[in-house]
């Protein structure tokens, strides 16, 4: 059976590496929304989830949330504690980032720029 991997694309600038999942033998699910992952992750527990990482500067939540991510990687704890768990994020906001261990262990963090060969290293290890 083909690994699953699970893109979180929230914004224009999430890479497009399906051609490197291909060849790894990866079969990639595009959602737009972390409801819908959420929502799929009761049925589907994917290998890996690849997401870009918006610090919540003025979110709504008076500091609870650090991050988009936060929900989603709660709902990792509860329905796949096992999926490798990749966090894209621009080198302004990578001081952030570390906070989301405390939530659930991240497999890697990538700082942009990042290549296909990175990812492919990453997916590889």
């Amino acid at each position: 059976m083909a690994k699953q991997l699970f893109s979180i694309i929230e914004s224009p600038r999430h890479p497009n590496f399906l051609a490197l999942y291909t060849r790894l033998g990866i079969e990639e699910h595009c959602f737009n929304s972390m409801r819908k992952v959420i929502k799929q992750l009761k049925t589907l527990q994917p290998d890996y989830i690849v997401a870009e990482f918006f610090y919540g500067y003025g979110n709504n939540y008076a500091g609870v949330n650090i991050s988009n991510l936060d929900v989603m990687l709660y709902s990792l704890q509860k329905y796949s504690s096992a999926t490798k768990v990749i966090v894209l994020v621009d080198k302004s906001e990578r001081q952030y980032v570390d906070k989301l261990n405390d939530i659930i262990p991240l497999h890697a963090v990538l700082v942009r720029p990042f290549s296909e060969a990175l990812m492919n290293n990453t997916l590889t290890e």
